[in-house]
């Protein structure tokens, strides 16, 4: 009888199944496994169904729009801003009238370099795509996020989406409509691994809750919420602790979903995490940005509570799709783009009185445990290695 456990799916490149050999996280079979159910699910909640089709008149005029096209995905309820943006730089491939290659390149780049500018795209007025699940709250408490121009995960799925697409010099040696079937292919794989990772990340994190445990969670982070939502459906025990989430309330947010679940939520004020650690089996945070590092940026809040959780030895995970891995490399908080947030305390601020409004800070290394990604689940410390791999 041959031997799988040398090659358990020869759809998984060599080198991820040997890392596990080489950095004792993640083995093989897991990822097999993992890509094997969102495969299997892809039919139920693939785009096939629900996906929003690109429109043939974006620009009104009948010329293509990639910020309109943008938009038209970003109505796709849960659908990540990266990836609305990977699927709109997939549909200018396709409706490109560029003649060679070079023309197609640089109209993508260009398209790339519109969307990573979000200062060209309209922010959105209201939190449109949550209304249906949590419009009671939204509405009586008027909560609208403001739109982040510096958004880290777009950025960075922009960029990888240009290198994996444009990666191989084997288009240089054929007829342009070839290669231009060639990077469709690409665009729309890539578009559909980036929509499966949430699924797959769920599907790895799973041996790693266990009946009886407490989970503290900050911020609403779809990834996490997956995951959560994964163990309650395969009927594991547990509660979560959830931060209130300021500015935006997203703890109260996330308490909601979690509580239609049928998830024990217990809400704590954000200045209350110390208090409550030592309660808290562990730690669950998403993230806008993986670096280079092998840090994140997120939430602002993330840091100080992987402070007091590395304090008080509780592990902290990181659920973060692989189009967040960003080639940034901060050296402290200064280092981040400004992002901006309006802060409402429902009381009047004396006028000389300045207001933090950083949105997210960043957390070193070594105050994380583990990273659960759409590649593996991944110390930190090989991060580097991934981006490596990912942007060559």
């Amino acid at each position: 009888m041959a031997d799988t456990s040398q090659n358990p799916s020869p759809k998984i490149s060599a080198y991820y199944q040997t890392r596990a050999a080489h950095h004792s996280v993640v083995t093989s079979d897991w990822l097999a496994q993992a890509h094997a159910a969102t495969a299997k699910d892809a039919g139920d909640d693939g785009f096939s169904g629900e996906e929003v089709i690109a429109s043939d008149d974006s620009g009104r005029d009948g010329h293509f729009s990639v910020i309109d096209e943008f938009n038209n995905w970003r109505k796709q309820p849960d659908l990540a801003e990266a990836v609305a943006a990977i699927r709109a730089l997939a549909a200018m491939i396709k409706s490109s009238e560029a003649t060679t290659m070079m023309e197609l390149e640089i109209e993508l780049k260009k398209a790339s370099d519109s969307l990573k500018d979000l200062r060209n795209i309209v922010p959105p007025k209201k939190l449109q795509w949550s209304v249906a699940s949590f419009s009671k709250i939204l509405l009586s408490a008027h909560i609208e996020l403001s739109w982040d121009t510096t958004s880290i995960s777009l950025t960075a799925g922009c960029d990888l989406f240009m290198r994996y697409v444009t990666r191989t010099s084997a288009l240089e040696y054929e007829d342009f409509n070839s290669a231009k079937s060639r990077l469709i292919e690409r665009a729309e794989k890539f578009g559909e691994i980036s929509w499966k990772a949430r699924q797959t990340i769920a599907m790895l994190s799973q041996d790693f809750i266990f009946d009886g445990c407490k989970i503290l969670v900050h911020g609403f982070s779809r990834v996490v919420f997956e995951v959560l939502k994964l163990a309650a459906e395969n009927k594991k025990i547990f509660q979560v602790f959830c931060t209130e989430g300021r500015p935006d309330q997203t703890g109260l947010w996330l308490s909601n979903e979690l509580i239609k679940l049928d998830i024990p939520v217990k809400l704590l004020i954000d200045s209350a995490v110390a208090y409550t650690m030592d309660e808290v089996d562990m730690v669950f945070v998403g993230a806008d940005g993986v670096v280079e590092s092998g840090g994140i940026i997120n939430m602002m809040g993330t840091y100080q509570i992987a402070l007091i959780a590395h304090s008080m030895n509780k592990p902290v995970y990181v659920a973060a799709e692989s189009y967040k891995f960003a080639r940034l490399y901060p050296l402290d908080q200064k280092d981040l783009a400004p992002a901006l947030h309006p802060v409402d305390f429902g009381v009047p601020i004396p006028p000389k009185v300045k207001v933090e409004r950083s949105a997210r800070d960043y957390t070193p290394p070594q105050y994380l445990t583990l990273l659960f990604t759409d590649l593996g689940v991944l110390t930190p410390s090989v991060v580097s290695d991934e981006l490596i791999q990912l942007y060559l």
